[in-house]
C-alpha cells in the first residue's frame, strides 16, 4: 500500500517541506534509505545521514536546524520517534489477522471460545478456560485449566499459561514465555527442603506486552500482578507475589525477587536486580546492572551501580577506584614509617 507525504502529514499532524506528493510504501533506517521508503531522524548522532539518505520521506523534529539542503521530502513533527511509532502501529494493524480454529488444536469441551478467534495447530486449551473475542493463540501454546484470556490478545508460539491465571484485553505475550509457574518457595528441614505449594495466581492487566522467554511466577498466596500498560522485555524473571505498577518498562534480563513492588512509570535497565520485599517508588529510573537492595526514596529518583546509589556518589566512587592500588601502596609505606618511628 502506498501513501503520499501529504497523507502521512495529515495523519501525524506534521508539516511537509518539499514534495507533498512524494510516495512511500515501506520503512527504512535513515542510513539504509531507499527510494519509496520513509525514515525518521530523532537522534542527533544520525543527523549527517539526512544529507545522503535515499529515502523519499524523512520524519524530523520541528526544532532541528539543517546546515544544507536535502533531497528527501521532510515532515516536521513535535516528536519524530513517537510519530514513527504511530505509523508502524498503523502498518501493523493493516496486516491480515489469522482467524479460525485449526483441526489439530486440542480444545476442552468445557472451554469458552469467543468470536473471531484464531487457535493454531497443536495449541491446547484446558477445562474452563475462557478466550476472548479477537484473540490469537499461535501453535504449541498451552492455556491451562481455568485461565481467562481477554479480548484481542496475541499469544505467540510456545507460550504457557498455568491454571487459573487471568489476562486482560490487548495483552501480547511473545514466544516461550511462561506465566504462572510455581514461585521459588522451599522450607529447609533436616533432610533437605520441603516444597511450599504455590496456590496463588498471576494477573496481567490490559495493554501489557511481555517479551520472549520471560517468566512470571504465580504467588504463594494471593496474586502476582502486572498492572496495565506495563512493557517487559525478553528474559525477565518476576518472582512470586511481585507487583509492577502501571506503564512501567523493564529491559532484558532484569530480575525481581519475591514480594517486590515496583511503582508506576518506572524505567528499569537491562540486567538490573531487585532484592525481595522492597518497594520502588513511582517514576524511579534504575540503570542497567543496578542492584536495588532497599526501598527507594521517592518519585523521580535515579539509581545506578550495585548496590544502587545516587549517580553523583557512584561517579565519585568510580573516579577513586582506579587509584586504590596506588593509595594502598602509599598507606602501606606510611604504616611502615609509623612502625619504625614507634620502635625509635
Amino acid at each position: 500500500m502506498e501513501f503520499t507525504a501529504k497523507q502521512i502529514a495529515e495523519f501525524i499532524q506534521g508539516r511537509v517541506e518539499g514534495d507533498e506528493n512524494a510516495t512511500v510504501n515501506t520503512f527504512a533506517k535513515i542510513e539504509e534509505g531507499v527510494a519509496g521508503a520513509i525514515s525518521f531522524l530523532s537522534n542527533p548522532k544520525y543527523t549527517h545521514y539526512i544529507y545522503e539518505t535515499k529515502s523519499s520521506v524523512v520524519l524530523i523534529n520541528e526544532d532541528v536546524v539543517l546546515d544544507k539542503p536535502v533531497s528527501a521530502t521532510l515532515i516536521r513533527v513535535k516528536n519524530a520517534y513517537e510519530c514513527v511509532a504511530k505509523l508502524l502501529q498503523l502498518y501493523e494493524s493493516m496486516k491480515p489477522k489469522k482467524t479460525g480454529i485449526d483441526e489439530k488444536a486440542s480444545i476442552s469441551p468445557k472451554a469458552t471460545i469467543g468470536q473471531d478467534v484464531y487457535i493454531g495447530p497443536f495449541a491446547v486449551i484446558g477445562d474452563g478456560a475462557v478466550i476472548g473475542d479477537g484473540t490469537q493463540v499461535y501453535p504449541h501454546t498451552v492455556i491451562g485449566d481455568g485461565v481467562t484470556v481477554g479480548e484481542k490478545c496475541l499469544l505467540y508460539p510456545n507460550v504457557t499459561i498455568y491454571q487459573g491465571c487471568k489476562l486482560g484485553n490487548n495483552v501480547t505475550i511473545h514466544a516461550g514465555s511462561v506465566i504462572g509457574a510455581d514461585g521459588f518457595g522451599f522450607a529447609p528441614n533436616t533432610d533437605g527442603y520441603d516444597k511450599i505449594p504455590q496456590i496463588g495466581i498471576v494477573i496481567i492487566e490490559d495493554n501489557v506486552e511481555i517479551g520472549a522467554n520471560t517468566c512470571i511466577d504465580r504467588s504463594t498466596m494471593g496474586q502476582t500482578v502486572i498492572h496495565k500498560g506495563v512493557k517487559l522485555d525478553n528474559l525477565i524473571q518476576v518472582a512470586h507475589n511481585c507487583e509492577i505498577g502501571e506503564n512501567s518498562v523493564m529491559s532484558a534480563q532484569a530480575g525481581m525477587a519475591g514480594s517486590t513492588k515496583i511503582g508506576a512509570w518506572c524505567m528499569v535497565g537491562g540486567q538490573a536486580g531487585f532484592a525481595g520485599h522492597i518497594q520502588v517508588a513511582d517514576k524511579t529510573f534504575v540503570g542497567a546492572q543496578c542492584g536495588v537492595i532497599k526501598n527507594t526514596k521517592g518519585n523521580g529518583e535515579t539509581l545506578i551501580g550495585s548496590p544502587a546509589m545516587d549517580p553523583k556518589m557512584f561517579f565519585k566512587a568510580k573516579a577513586v577506584y582506579p587509584k586504590l592500588p596506588e593509595m594502598y601502596r602509599q598507606i602501606a609505606a606510611l604504616q611502615k614509617e609509623i612502625d619504625e618511628l614507634k620502635k625509635k
